[in-house]
């Protein structure tokens, strides 16, 4: 049984853009129910050498420099202009979130609402099986009677292994991915009004005289770290899953990709943040994230960049949730110059509350930034487009560099230029 297609979005777009070929080895990923009998894949071809042996393949392009485009070297000259290679890995990501928002019930009225999952399932033509369940559960009160708001789990994502040899050899390792899904219910939406930075609980290492303690944003760090008597965490579940992964497949070559959209986001910057305080396995751990709020202050960036742990943040210029929270931001310049926020214009108990450090927020991980207005097929630049994933999408699947912004732009203008007569 094949799941609807049918994308639910932290908002309903007024305008989505149209659909193209995505220029990836797949462009989208669909959850199927797993048969009795599992069809695998051929095993890969053996490679016969000069000496009449038998070898593996050699590795694939993509094999040789996944930890590139993964964040080894911090993506140096892969962003702008985009590598095409890197293109295929972060809409490939983007196709597992598309999997978990379809697996997603966001209907109040329907008796599946906020608890639907997957079941016995594989994330169908990508050589990943899901092992595991994802929920997220709010600290918020609420009436149990009250039909909806009342759900204090709820589904939010999946974990899933790479288990097709063909592409394991493909990748150049065994991919682990966790995937996020975005805002969906009441109750997610009341904890993103909490946007104050709180004390990240976590093991924390300062150095180099930094002072100043991590502190993340108070809804997200609620519902990754709640639990109830019938569910646990979404900490524990991922810290639980991955420990048995690990256990099973620890002697080969590992890694840990986390992506997430909008909400998903930045749970997936705050479980990374601790997968690498707990698991002391080496893994090589990379977040791409899409449409992400800011999710901690200045330290808790210190604190991640001393792990080494690898963020890219995928940001439309045009799209406000990823401008939010925080009155006043930190970024990477702002410290190398040694700059702090202005507010001797503001109020005294607006300076107060920036100097407990409940609103000063850090941009976190390297971004690759697009804009939608770049886009000559978008027909509609609102909040609900500019933040939808398809959006994002599409704008990394035409993104060519900072210069020639999109690539159907770019085929406009020599199309242009060739019909131009000579003088």
């Amino acid at each position: 049984m094949t799941l609807s297609m049918k994308s639910v979005q932290p908002f309903a777009p007024m305008a989505k853009p149209p659909p193209e070929p995505l220029c990836q080895r797949r462009s989208t990923l669909s959850m199927k129910t797993a048969q009795p009998t599992r069809v695998t894949r051929a095993p890969s071809k053996w490679v016969i050498d000069s000496e009449g042996h038998q070898t593996q393949p050699p590795l694939s392009r993509l094999g040789k420099r996944w930890k590139e485009y993964h964040g080894s070297k911090n993506w140096e000259g892969l962003l702008d202009p985009l590598d095409d290679g890197l293109r295929d890995e972060i809409i490939r990501y983007g196709s597992f979130i598309e999997a978990a928002y379809k697996c997603f019930d966001s209907n109040p009225p329907s008796p599946s609402y906020s608890t639907r999952h997957v079941t016995d399932s594989k994330v169908d033509d990508s050589g990943y099986r899901v092992t595991k369940n994802l929920y997220a559960t709010s600290s918020i009160p609420m009436p149990s009677w009250v039909r909806g708001i009342g759900e204090r789990s709820s589904w939010i994502g999946y974990v899933a292994v790479c288990e097709d040899q063909n592409e394991i050899t493909r990748l150049g390792r065994r991919d682990i991915v966790i995937s996020l899904r975005g805002t969906g219910t009441c109750l997610e939406w009341l904890e993103n009004l909490r946007a104050t930075l709180t004390r990240c609980p976590f093991n924390n290492k300062l150095s180099n005289g930094q002072h100043d303690t991590p502190m993340v944003e108070s809804g997200v760090l609620s519902l990754y770290t709640s639990s109830t008597s019938v569910c646990q965490s979404l900490q524990q579940s991922v810290t639980d899953e991955l420990l048995r992964i690990v256990d099973t497949y620890g002697d080969e070559p590992l890694s840990v990709t986390i992506t997430g959209h909008s909400l998903g986001a930045s749970l997936a910057i705050l479980a990374a943040y601790d997968i690498k305080n707990t698991i002391k396995h080496a893994l090589h751990l990379s977040v791409i994230s899409f449409g992400g709020p800011r999710v901690g202050n200045r330290s808790f960036r210190h604190n991640l960049e001393l792990q080494g742990t690898k963020i890219l943040r995928i940001v439309n210029s045009d799209d406000l949730i990823t401008r939010v929270p925080g009155f006043f931001v930190e970024d990477h310049d702002d410290v190398a110059k040694k700059q702090k926020p202005r507010m001797e214009h503001l109020p005294s108990w607006i300076q107060k509350c920036v100097n407990d450090k409940r609103w000063v927020y850090a941009n976190i991980g390297h971004e690759l930034r697009l804009s939608s207005r770049a886009s000559l097929k978008l027909n509609s630049i609102d909040v609900a487009t500019c933040h939808d994933l398809k959006t994002y999408l599409h704008l990394v699947n035409g993104f060519v560099s900072s210069s020639c912004p999109f690539r159907a732009s770019a085929r406009m203008m020599l199309n242009k230029a060739s019909t131009v007569p000579p003088t």
